[in-house]
């Protein structure tokens, strides 16, 4: 099942250090910035989110707590369980289905679709997230949304423990 999720995209990353995995970045308080670009490249939403992550053994939440900059506010919890060496699924409630998850070395690729609210209309959006330790602190995100296969917009989102 999760053969499709990147696992050869990421074999460049094996042995590139920091090591990223969810259980050890996303435990305890963080702090992230990000913003999200339409189709053309131009920035549309910036965003500041509030994250905590807490793991018992293979099983992990992460509280998220978003303020954009035009003032709405959003709160996701994400339930993760790692189902094998390296891979993991998570579950939310704006995600169809189960997301999927892969690390190696210092990289995390995770796929979903998220029910994504646009001027009154929920549209399912396809997510290909790819995580990227920089150092002990800071993770940088690049996600590319797509639409039927066609991309809709990224995010860019910059995320640093406490």
């Amino acid at each position: 099942m999760l053969t499709g999720c990147g696992g050869d995209a990421l074999k460049e990353y094996n042995g590139t250090t920091p090591v990223m995995t969810f259980e050890e970045f996303f435990n305890g308080p963080m702090l992230a910035q990000g913003f999200v670009q339409n189709r053309s490249g131009k920035v549309i939403r910036r965003f500041d989110i509030e994250m905590n992550g807490t793991w018992t053994g293979d099983t992990g939440t992460l509280d998220e707590r978003f303020t954009y900059y035009d003032g709405e506010t959003m709160h996701r919890a994400w339930n993760i369980r790692k189902v094998g060496q390296n891979k993991y699924i998570g579950t939310a409630s704006d995600i169809v289905g189960e997301a999927t998850g892969e690390s190696r070395g210092s990289a995390i690729r995770w796929k979903y679709v998220m029910q994504v609210p646009v001027d009154g209309t929920t549209y399912n959006i396809t997510f290909d997230d790819w995580m990227f330790r920089m150092n002990g602190d800071t993770v940088m995100n690049r996600s590319y949304m797509s639409k039927f296969g066609f991309s809709v917009g990224e995010v860019t989102v910059v995320m640093r423990k406490l």
